[in-house]
C-alpha cells in the first residue's frame, strides 16, 4: 500500500481489481492474472484492466495517474466513484466504504462529495450555459435563484463570466471544457476526478486549461485525481504521479522523484526527454550543509528548480543554503547544479 505520513487520507483505494469477462472474480489474485492479455482472453474469456492497485490521496493533493492507452488508468478513476464497480477491493472516501454503500447513499456521495470532469464535455445543447452548470444543483432540488447565482459564481472562477446566457454551440472547445469544469465545481465537491479532460483540445487551449486547474487548486484546495497520457501535463499538475502499465502502478512519487530516480526502464523511457533543470529542485540536488549550515549568505527554498539556480551559482563562489521555515536543510553549489545537468546530457 502506498501511504503518505500525516492526517488520514481523503481517498483510499485498497487492492483494487477490475476484470471483465465471465466469472471475473475467479481471476483475482491467481497466476492466470499475470498471463499476457491475449493468452488470458483465450484461456478464460477474461481481460484484466486493473490488478491489485492500492493508493491514498491526501486532502488538497493533486494525484496524477498517467500511462499509455490501455494501461487501466481511466478504469481506475471510474472505480473511485463506482461508475465501474471493482471486481475486488475497497474504495474509501473519508473512511466511508463505497463498496458497502447502498444506491441512495452512493447517489448522495456523488452529488455532494465527488464531481467528475470528462474528456467529452457532455453539455446539454438545448440549455443555456448557466443551466448546464447548475444542472447538478437542479437535480438536488436547489431553488432556481440560488443555483443560478452559484453557477454565475463558478463561471467567473473559470473565466467565463458573462457567458451564462449563451448556448454550448456558441462556445469554442476550450470554453466548453471550462463549462464542464464549472459544472463539476458548482456542487462544491470535496473531490474532483479528471478523466483525460484536455486531451481533445489543441495545445494552446490545453495549456490554458492546465493553468486554470493550477490556479483553481491554489484558491480552492480541492482533492484531485487527474488522469492523463501526457507526461508533461502530469509533471506540471501533480503533487505525486503514479505511472501505470498493464493495470499496475510501476512507480509512484513526486515529479522530481520520477524524473531523477525512475524505478525501471519503462519509466526511464517515459522521462528521458524531460528537461531535468525544469523539474529537479534544490531539495533533490542539495548536499549536507556541514560547515556551510550557518552564516548570512544567500538562501533558497527547497522547491526552487535547478533552472533558477543556474544564474545564482554562476554569480557567486559560496554555497547557497536551502532553507525551509528557518531550518537549513542542506546546501547547493556549482558542483551540485553541474552534476544534475551532466546527468541530463
Amino acid at each position: 500500500m502506498l501511504r503518505v505520513d500525516g492526517p488520514p487520507p481523503t481517498v483510499s483505494c485498497r487492492n483494487l481489481w477490475k476484470v471483465y469477462g465471465p466469472r471475473a472474480d475467479r481471476i483475482v489474485g491467481t497466476p492466470d492474472a499475470d498471463l499476457p492479455r491475449a493468452e488470458l482472453l483465450e484461456k478464460t474469456g477474461c481481460v484484466v484492466a486493473v490488478r491489485d492497485v492500492s493508493f491514498d490521496v491526501m486532502q488538497g493533493e493533486v494525484f496524477v495517474v498517467m500511462g499509455l492507452s490501455g494501461s487501466g488508468k481511466s478504469t481506475l478513476v471510474r472505480m473511485v466513484n463506482r461508475i465501474h464497480d471493482p471486481t475486488a477491493g475497497q474504495v474509501l472516501i473519508d473512511d466511508d466504504d463505497l463498496m458497502k454503500a447502498d444506491a441512495e447513499h452512493l447517489r448522495e456521495i456523488r452529488r455532494k462529495k465527488i464531481s467528475m470532469v470528462f474528456q467529452h464535455f457532455g453539455l446539454l445543447p438545448h440549455r443555456r450555459i448557466v443551466d448546464n452548470v447548475a444542472f447538478g444543483l437542479e437535480v438536488q432540488g436547489v431553488d432556481k435563484e440560488h443555483r443560478w447565482a452559484t453557477a454565475e459564481q463558478v463561471l467567473d472562477k473559470v473565466g467565463l463570466g458573462g457567458w451564462g446566457n449563451s448556448f454550448p454551440d456558441e462556445l469554442s472547445g476550450g470554453m466548453q471544457q471550462r463549462v464542464g469544469l464549472a459544472r463539476a465545481l458548482a456542487n462544491d465537491p470535496e473531490i474532483l476526478l479528471f478523466d483525460e479532460p484536455f486531451s481533445a483540445l489543441d495545445p494552446l487551449i490545453r495549456r490554458d486549461m492546465q493553468r486554470e486547474v493550477i490556479n483553481l487548486q491554489r484558491d480552492l484546495k480541492k482533492t484531485m485525481i487527474f488522469i492523463t497520457h501526457d507526461l508533461a501535463e502530469a509533471l506540471k499538475l501533480g503533487d505525486r504521479i503514479a505511472i501505470m502499465k498493464d493495470g499496475r502502478f510501476v512507480q509512484v512519487g513526486t515529479p522530481e522523484e520520477v524524473v531523477a530516480h525512475p524505478a525501471n526502464d519503462y519509466v526511464a523511457d517515459f522521462t528521458k526527454d524531460v528537461p531535468r533543470a525544469h523539474v529537479l529542485t534544490a531539495r533533490a540536488i542539495m548536499r549536507p550543509a556541514g560547515g556551510d549550515g550557518s552564516g548570512d549568505g544567500p538562501t533558497v527554498s527547497p522547491t526552487t528548480i535547478v533552472q533558477d539556480l543556474i544564474p545564482m551559482v554562476a554569480d557567486i563562489d559560496r554555497s547557497i543554503r536551502v532553507v525551509d521555515e528557518g531550518a537549513v536543510l542542506g546546501v547547493v553549489d556549482r558542483s551540485c547544479v553541474m552534476a544534475a545537468l551532466v546527468e541530463e546530457s
